[in-house]
């Protein structure tokens, strides 16, 4: 019986449709996938139990978006809103002292990714000390989210899709078109989840290199958009008359940034992980 079981685990996981996602369905579930695999004895046998809740809820957060105002704001921080040199010097770490700057209805507007994250690693604890199976799933798959946002470099810059630099697309072609083709490829399953002492500061470094990473996306891209003709850089969608990125742009942008994407969805498997095994680990790693 049990083995008939796990055949069918297998089986229908096979089945989950990643390629036909955008990255906030694609690469969310391929990551917490991933993180499951890398969690340790004692912790893993449970979350392989539930593999495929974790995975498919992995996207509620996005999906919460559509009926949510107050969602959107989770999963961003627009760091050069506060300053473009070096934005992570203005900005408190702490949520109160950030309040205290800059006013909760700023904090809302500009982004709250490293206090949601901190806010739904702390609900993990809990749910862990309480062994509220469902809300252990639940909180898992949300933080596995916040925690992917964290590492998507262009999640950190006010200039999210290249808005204002006549570089509308950046976001998709970087999470979403290099992903979806070149995800095969990737060594993704070297990860071992390792224990996160404070996982607001290890979240703030996190964002720290992704805002760093965001110039070298922009930049990379506006320079490749210069030696590429408006034709070479897009093609339109036959009978959807869509502008797309033409696969000559994408193979060529893709080997400008040097295997960036492959490395921040590592980084995503390795924080996404930790902050599963860190709460477990808290919470006096209790037997599920």
């Amino acid at each position: 019986m049990a083995k008939r079981y796990c055949i069918y685990l297998v089986f229908a996981f096979l089945l989950l449709p990643f390629s036909s996602y955008s990255w906030g369905f694609f690469a969310h579930k391929l990551i917490n996938q991933k993180a499951v695999y890398a969690l340790p004895p004692g912790l893993i046998e449970f979350y392989k139990l539930n593999i495929l809740f974790v995975t498919e809820h992995s996207v509620d957060p996005d999906l919460r978006k559509h009926s949510d105002e107050k969602e959107g704001s989770l999963h961003y921080l627009d760091a050069n809103h506060y300053d473009t040199k070096h934005p992570f010097d203005s900005i408190p770490m702490h949520w109160k002292d950030a309040v205290a700057k800059y006013s909760e209805d700023t904090l809302h507007r500009y982004g709250t990714l490293p206090w949601a994250i901190q806010e739904k690693y702390y609900q993990l604890v809990k749910a862990f000390k309480d062994k509220d199976k469902e809300k252990i799933l639940k909180l898992s798959a949300d933080l596995g989210h916040y925690a992917a946002d964290a590492c998507v470099p262009l999640h950190t810059n006010e200039n999210y899709d290249g808005q204002f630099t006549h570089q509308v697309g950046i976001h998709k072609l970087w999470e979403s078109l290099i992903p979806e083709r070149y995800s095969d490829s990737y060594e993704l399953n070297m990860v071992v989840a390792g224990y996160i002492a404070d996982p607001l500061k290890y979240t703030w470094n996190l964002l720290k290199k992704s805002y760093g990473l965001s110039i070298t996306v922009l930049e990379k891209d506006k320079k490749l958009r210069e030696k590429f003709s408006k034709d070479q850089v897009h093609q339109i969608h036959t009978g959807k008359k869509q502008k797309v990125f033409s696969k000559e742009y994408v193979e060529a942008y893709d080997k400008s940034i040097k295997g960036m994407v492959e490395a921040q969805m590592l980084e995503s498997i390795k924080l996404v992980s930790g902050l599963w095994y860190s709460a477990w680990v808290e919470a006096g790693q209790p037997v599920l």
